[in-house]
């Protein structure tokens, strides 16, 4: 990895914000690869059922399905700041303040993204009228996507 894409957070970085068509295509990637571990997880899963299905509704299984979505996306920001879905595209995570993600954050991103991404993308579309091309849950976790095409290669 470029030592210029690893650089510490003291200070808000100058790259610009990303925009929604590189940012549609890290979240597909990112929602493949996720759907496959959440089928790996879900087999993991049937173990403490003997292999029979859960029930759709079964509190346990959603939650368990729950936490493996989050340490999909939690790991990985915590550690690098990007996903394999944003190495791709090369996309990073970081608060907009410049200081080191939190756990805290990303929890706030996380669960604030559900409904900004699920409800139609409203929390997307709203990066067209933001000044600094923030997304709902940029704003309410304070973070953003800088683009790294900007850096040298």
């Amino acid at each position: 990895m470029n030592t210029a894409e690893t650089t510490t957070k003291s200070s808000p970085t100058k790259l610009p914000t990303v925009g929604l068509s590189r940012r549609l295509f890290a979240i597909l990637y990112d929602s493949l690869l996720l759907l496959a571990l959440l089928l790996v997880a879900a087999a993991v899963g049937t173990i403490f059922t003997d292999g029979e299905a859960t029930d759709p509704g079964n509190p346990l299984m959603a939650t368990w399905l729950f936490f493996v979505s989050f340490f999909y996306f939690a790991w990985p920001w915590l550690n690098t700041g990007q996903t394999l879905g944003m190495k791709t595209w090369r996309i990073r995570l970081e608060r907009i303040d410049g200081k080191p993600l939190t756990l805290w954050h990303i929890l706030l991103r996380f669960l604030s993204a559900i409904p900004s991404i699920g409800l139609g993308g409203v929390g997307l579309w709203w990066m067209l009228f933001n000044n600094d091309k923030l997304a709902l849950h940029d704003i309410f976790s304070e973070t953003r996507l800088v683009d790294l095409k900007q850096l040298k290669q």
